[in-house]
């Protein structure tokens, strides 16, 4: 048997695997065939003598195929990915079958297809496949903090939002604006009345550093975080309504907001970290 024989035959043991990283990151089976076809044709022209552990490398080549395709499809918004109307049977036991069904209905990739490419790897390797942050980083091209603020603002996301979100950006939107125009004038009453009484507010390391509290629980903390508050400007961050605060043009503090059924703030994000903020796409409104 020759060295491309034994190499297609090893690859046939990892198929199942890659294919199923790749159907749960683009949500298509043809697309998740072509992932897996790509990534044997960038194993068949690679010397991988020296590759430790080869479905690993394997899992990375395909991730970084599917990321590009992620793009590729961002670019081309009239074109939007399938949703599978069931669970292809190829997957290696039943217990996986079971995990592909719950990790990729049709309601989830409704979510996710309103994830950004490098939001939506982060969140399926990691959670759906436990791939470590610097792992991930290497594939995304950020740094492992970087890789896991783009995981936990696309875990939130999935935990927080309604499938009717995208019908809603406008409104919301001008919920935002409605919020900052009460910050501005320091109008205490209708920050409370637009938060809810339980919203959360968390900010990462850097803020923290800078001076923000970590966590503000409660309608009163955080309408006093934010009254009377200057240079805020409200901004599309991956296309949802939020707030940011820039210095010289350049965008130092972003503030994403969640929101309940009847528009209510229920959590606030507050990130600094400039390696997560280059991940985001960021339109400042006006």
């Amino acid at each position: 048997m020759s060295e491309l024989d034994l190499l297609a035959e090893r690859f046939e043991q990892d198929r199942a695997h890659l294919r199923l990283v790749a159907q749960r990151i683009l949500g298509s089976p043809h697309e998740a065939d072509d992932a897996v076809q790509e990534a044997w044709v960038r194993l068949s022209r690679s010397d991988t003598s020296e590759v430790g552990n080869l479905t690993g490398w394997l899992t990375t080549v395909v991730s970084r195929v599917c990321l590009d395709m992620l793009r590729a499809r961002s670019a081309r918004p009239e074109e939007p990915a399938e949703v599978p109307a069931e669970i292809t049977a190829d997957a290696p036991d039943p217990e996986h079958r079971a995990m592909m069904a719950d990790a990729i209905g049709p309601a989830l990739m409704l979510v996710l297809d309103t994830l950004g490419p490098s939001e939506r790897l982060a969140f399926v390797l990691h959670d759906m496949f436990a791939v470590p942050f610097p792992e991930i980083a290497t594939i995304v091209g950020c740094s492992p903090a970087a890789a896991r603020q783009l995981a936990s603002r696309a875990r939130r996301r999935i935990q927080g939002t309604d499938i009717s979100d995208k019908s809603d950006k406008g409104t919301r939107q001008a919920i935002v604006h409605a919020f900052l125009a009460a910050a501005h004038g320091g109008d205490f009453t209708t920050l409370l009345e637009m938060l809810d009484p339980d919203v959360v507010m968390r900010a990462d390391q850097q803020s923290v550093r800078m001076g923000a509290d970590a966590v503000l629980m409660g309608a009163r903390a955080v309408a006093g975080r934010f009254q009377g508050a200057a240079g805020a400007q409200v901004a599309m961050l991956d296309g949802r309504p939020g707030l940011v605060w820039a210095l010289n043009g350049k965008v130092m503090v972003v503030f994403e907001f969640l929101f309940d059924d009847e528009g209510r703030i229920t959590r606030v994000e507050q990130m600094a970290d400039r390696a997560a903020l280059a991940t985001m796409t960021i339109e400042i409104d006006g």
